[in-house]
C-alpha cells in the first residue's frame, strides 16, 4: 500500500537573507509554522551590498567562456574583475578547476537552458509578496542602460542576449549610440560610445526589501533568531534538531538550510558534495550630480551601479578567497578606476558604506535546490550573483516542494545531490 506524504507543519530555515526569508513566507502561506535563524541578523550576508537588480534578461550562469580569456596572469591580479589570490588551500583549488571546466560555451548554454525557467517566474514572485502585503518596493528600471566605450565592447553582450533569447528568456533591447544614451542618461562620460537598453527589468534597495520581508515574517507568527550560529543538523526519528553554540534550538518536522556561503558546512553529512566557494562581492555609494533613473551596468569593467536614496551604489568585482577575509582596498580602488571614467559629475572621492560579502557559487553556476539524501533536510543556496533576484522564486518552489512532497519540474537541473 503507498504511504501517503504527511506535510510539516514546523519549518525551520537557516539563513535570513532573501533565500531564507523569503522561504519561510512562502511557507507561512501554506500554512506551515516556521523559525528563522541565521549566524549574525537579517541581511546581514551578501543580502546587504547587492546591486539589487531583478534582471530575467541578465540572470545568466556565472562561468562563461569569458571568464577562461582573461588568462590565469589577469585573475591572478587585485585589478582584474575576476580574482583568484595564489593559494594552496585545496577546497579553493578543486573549485578554480571545476569553475574552468564549466566556462565553455557548451555547459554555459546547458546551464542557462536550466535557468531560463526560474527567470521567467522570478518578478511574479515579487509580484505574489508585494500582493501578500510585502512592502518592500520594487522599481521598474526605466531605463536600464549598459554602457561602453565602443560598439565592438558591446557585440559580446549582444550576442550572450541573443543566445539567452534562444532558450526561451524574453529579451527586448534598444541598441544607442553614445550621444544617445547621454540623452536618455546625462550621467554618462563623453568615453561612453555605445550603449543599450534593456527592457522590463526591475530593481529594490536589497537591504530595505529584506528587512520588509523579514517584518512580515515577524507579523505572521515567525520567529527570527540572530546571532545562532547552526553547528550541526541531526535528523532523528522525532524529527530534525538543530544545535547551536546556545544548546538544541528544538525538533522540526524539517529544515531548510538557506546559510549561503556556509550551506555546504551544514548540508555535506546529507550528501551535498558539490562546493560553496565564497565569490566576494565589494560596493561602495557615492554622491553624483545627476543621480541616474536607473541602473547602470559597464559591462567590460563587470561594474554595476544602482540609485539608491540619493546616491549611486558601486558594486563589482568577483573574489574567489575565504569569507571571513578582510576588505582589500585594491579592489574598492580597482572598481573607483574602472568606473570613473565612464561618469561625469560623479565624486569617487565621498565613498561611503565600503561594504565586502560573500556570494555562494557553485562550479557549474547553477544553484543547489531541493531535498537532500533526507527528506527533511532541504537546500536552498549557491545562487552566485543572483539570490536576491531568484531569491522570492526560490523560497516559492522549495515551500512547494516540502507541503507536496513533489519536486517542481523548474526544480530538476539544480538538484542538490548532482
Amino acid at each position: 500500500m503507498r504511504s501517503t506524504y504527511s506535510a510539516p507543519r514546523r519549518v525551520a530555515v537557516v539563513g535570513a537573507g532573501m533565500v531564507g526569508l523569503s522561504t519561510a513566507w512562502f511557507l507561512q502561506e501554506r500554512g506551515v509554522e516556521v523559525t528563522v535563524v541565521d549566524r549574525e541578523d537579517v541581511a546581514a550576508g551578501s543580502s546587504r551590498g547587492n546591486a539589487g537588480w531583478l534582471t530575467p534578461s541578465l540572470s545568466t550562469p556565472l562561468p562563461d567562456p569569458a571568464v577562461l580569456e582573461y588568462g590565469i596572469r589577469a585573475v591572478l591580479s587585485p585589478a582584474s574583475p575576476v580574482y583568484v589570490p595564489p593559494t594552496l588551500q585545496p577546497s579553493l583549488v578543486r573549485f578554480a578547476l571545476a569553475f574552468a571546466r564549466n566556462s565553455t560555451s557548451r555547459r554555459w548554454r546547458r546551464s542557462m537552458r536550466a535557468l531560463a525557467p526560474v527567470n521567467r517566474l522570478s518578478l511574479a514572485a515579487f509580484d505574489t509578496l508585494r500582493d501578500g502585503g510585502v512592502t518592500g518596493e520594487t522599481h521598474p528600471a526605466d531605463p536600464f542602460l549598459a554602457a561602453y566605450r565602443t560598439a565592438e565592447e558591446r557585440r559580446v553582450l549582444v550576442e550572450e542576449l541573443r543566445h539567452i533569447a534562444e532558450v526561451g528568456q524574453d529579451v527586448e533591447l534598444d541598441l544607442l549610440t553614445g550621444d544617445e544614451a547621454r540623452r536618455l542618461e546625462p550621467a554618462l562620460s563623453e568615453e561612453v560610445g555605445a550603449a543599450l537598453v534593456l527592457h522590463g527589468q526591475r530593481f529594490i534597495n536589497p537591504r530595505v526589501f529584506v528587512h520588509r520581508l523579514a517584518d512580515a515574517v515577524r507579523e505572521r507568527g515567525g520567529e527570527i533568531h540572530a546571532r545562532t550560529p547552526v553547528g550541526r543538523v541531526v535528523d532523528r526519528p522525532d524529527g530534525v534538531r538543530l544545535l547551536s553554540t546556545v544548546g538544541d534550538l528544538g525538533r522540526f518536522d524539517a529544515v531548510v538550510l538557506a546559510n549561503g556561503t556556509w550551506l555546504g558546512d551544514l548540508a555535506r553529512p546529507f550528501g551535498v558534495r558539490t562546493l560553496v566557494q565564497a565569490g566576494r562581492g565589494y560596493s561602495f555609494n557615492i554622491p553624483v550630480e545627476h543621480l541616474p533613473a536607473g541602473p547602470v551596468y559597464l559591462p567590460a569593467q563587470r561594474v554595476a551601479c544602482t540609485p539608491l536614496g540619493d546616491r549611486l551604489q558601486v558594486a563589482g568585482m568577483m573574489e574567489f578567497r575565504r569569507p571571513d577575509a578582510p576588505l582589500d582596498p585594491r579592489r574598492v580602488q580597482a572598481i573607483v578606476d574602472a568606473a570613473r571614467p565612464m561618469f561625469r559629475g560623479a565624486d569617487f572621492s565621498d565613498r561611503r558604506d565600503e561594504w565586502v560579502g560573500s556570494r555562494p557559487c557553485t562550479p557549474d553556476g547553477l544553484p543547489l535546490i531541493g531535498p537532500t539524501t533526507s527528506r527533511r533536510v532541504h537546500v536552498a543556496g549557491g545562487h552566485g550573483m543572483w539570490g536576491i533576484a531568484l531569491g522570492p522564486v526560490t523560497g516559492r518552489l522549495v515551500a512547494e516542494t516540502l507541503t507536496t512532497g513533489r519536486t517542481p519540474p523548474e526544480l530538476t537541473p539544480f538538484d542538490p545531490l548532482r
